[in-house]
């Protein structure tokens, strides 16, 4: 036997009045619509306005297979510069999360902007970041690899909105149709360009000697050849090779070892003539 309430039976009429029966009819419909209003979808945020993942002036060709979830897309360096171990760079701005998964993405970062969004960048050599570090657009999280589920070094870059992937926007412009193989399509970025953070990115093309000033000889560390942030510029003494090629300019940057803030020859940058110091989008470097 089912419990009924001993304050009323379920066959018991009501008494109460006809206005009062109509006044009931109208508030439950009022209650109703407002419910609707209220357990309606909450409107999309606004993306942010998401940068290429790698540095500034740097052309990447990209292509999306059948395989790929989330409308992800895979980014290798078509500029003549390596893919491997080339930067890896936010996107937009947020907080980052780092994670390993053996059989898949390898070395991966979430990056977390809010409001729904995130981003995703796989098969990373290394990390840049700790673990729930907020980091700004631009920013360096690692390194270009092959880590994990990967044939060869590549950044699988995604954009997601509630969990579900979303045509990937660069600069507010989609790259879609995505190509379904690499060299159709060509992407540069000006992420992190002119001095955005602080920051000119340029490639080097040896190991670049540090030193204390522009005009020191004790060495104090090393820049390793490939793309590397520098701050500014100061004339210093020439450095010059057999060939005669030549610069003055020096570059204030952090060593890969040894400390942060020392100089290496504007000699090394790998696309400008004898006394220039630009970054890989043109930029004059200014003087510090």
């Amino acid at each position: 036997m089912s419990w009924r309430p001993s304050w009323r039976s379920p066959r018991q009429p009501s008494r109460r009045s006809p206005w009062r029966r109509t006044l009931s009819v109208l508030l439950a419909g009022a209650l109703g619509v407002v419910g609707l209003i209220g357990l309606s979808a909450a409107p999309a945020q606004a993306a942010p306005t998401f940068k290429a993942p790698y540095p500034c002036g740097q052309q990447w060709t990209y292509s999306h297979h059948s395989a790929e979830v989330r409308l992800a897309l895979d980014f290798v360096r078509s500029d003549g510069g390596s893919t491997a171990g080339t930067p890896v760079l936010a996107s937009a701005s947020g907080t980052a999360y780092r994670y390993y998964e053996a059989g898949g993405a390898g070395n991966y970062v979430v990056i977390d902007h809010g409001g729904g969004w995130k981003t995703y960048y796989f098969h990373l050599s290394a990390f840049s970041i700790s673990h729930g570090q907020g980091v700004a657009q631009g920013q360096q999280i690692g390194t270009t690899g092959s880590t994990g589920n990967s044939s060869g070094a590549h950044i699988h870059y995604e954009q997601l909105y509630n969990g579900v992937g979303q045509t990937i926007r660069i600069n507010g412009v989609s790259l879609a149709p995505y190509p379904g193989s690499y060299y159709q399509k060509y992407l540069t970025s000006d992420n992190g360009c002119s001095g955005g953070g602080g920051k000119y990115w340029v490639d080097t093309f040896a190991n670049a000697p540090g030193y204390a000033s522009p005009t020191s000889t004790t060495q104090t560390g090393t820049l390793y050849a490939g793309t590397n942030y520098v701050f500014c510029k100061v004339w210093g003494r020439e450095i010059r090779d057999a060939a005669g090629n030549y610069n003055h300019w020096w570059l204030r940057t952090d060593l890969d070892v040894g400390p942060a803030n020392q100089y290496v020859s504007a000699y090394y940058l790998s696309r400008w003539g004898n006394d220039e110091a630009r970054d890989n989008n043109g930029t004059v470097i200014p003087n510090c």
